[in-house]
C-alpha cells in the first residue's frame, strides 16, 4: 500500500467534496475546484469528515495513480479551505513592485517598468514594495505564477539582485580577482 495513498484526508467544516463518474470537485470558502481522475484507476470514498483513495487493482502504473489522486485531493481540500501562498521578495538598488487593480507593475532595472496581469483567481499582496505574496486555491496555479513573475528578473549570482522566493539561497560567486566581492 502506498505510504501517501493510503492516509485518509481530513475535509474540515465548510468544505464539500463530491466525486461524480470521472471527476471530483472541492468547494469551500475560497473557490471551487475541480478535477478529473482515471476512474478504472482508483476509487474515492467520501464519509465521517474524511475521503479515502483506494486503488482498484495492483501494479505499479494503479500505485503512481493511487498517490497522485490523493495528493491532488489533499491540495484541493487545503487550497479551498486556507489558500496555499508563495512569497516573492524583489532585492536590488530601484528595483520595486506595485499593484494596479490586477496588474503587478515591476521596476527591475530596465529601461521601462514590467507588468505581469495575474489570472483572475490568484491574487497578490504587496506588503512593502520590495515583497510580493501570491495567494490562491490552487496550488499549481500559485506555483506558475510565482515562478512566471521570479522569471522576468532571477537572481543574478553575482550582486544577488532581482526577484527570489522567500526561502531562497542565492550562493554568490566571488567576481574576478581583485574586485568588489573577491576572496582575500
Amino acid at each position: 500500500m502506498s505510504k501517501v495513498g493510503k492516509v485518509p484526508i481530513a475535509i474540515p467544516d465548510g468544505v464539500k467534496v463530491s466525486v461524480g463518474e470521472n471527476t471530483f470537485t472541492v468547494e469551500g470558502k475560497h473557490g471551487r475546484l475541480k478535477q478529473p481522475f482515471r476512474s478504472d484507476m482508483v476509487e474515492i470514498v467520501i464519509g465521517d469528515g474524511e475521503a479515502s483513495v483506494s486503488r482498484r487493482r495492483e501494479g505499479k502504473e494503479y500505485r503512481a495513480f493511487h498517490g497522485l489522486y490523493r495528493s491532488l485531493l489533499a491540495n484541493m481540500v487545503h487550497g479551498v479551505s486556507e489558500r496555499w501562498e508563495r512569497a516573492l521578495l524583489v532585492r536590488g538598488l530601484g528595483y520595486r513592485a506595485r499593484l494596479q487593480g490586477t496588474t503587478l507593475i515591476l521596476d527591475l532595472g530596465y529601461s521601462n517598468p514590467m507588468e505581469y496581469e495575474l489570472p483572475k483567481d490568484v491574487e497578490a499582496e504587496l506588503p512593502n514594495p520590495n515583497e510580493i505574496i501570491i495567494r490562491g486555491a490552487d496550488k499549481q496555479k500559485v506555483g506558475q505564477v510565482a515562478a512566471q513573475i521570479r522569471a522576468l528578473r532571477k537572481p543574478n549570482v553575482y550582486d544577488g539582485k532581482g526577484i527570489r522566493y522567500r526561502n531562497e539561497q542565492v550562493i554568490q560567486k566571488a567576481g574576478k580577482l581583485g574586485g568588489p566581492g573577491a576572496a582575500g
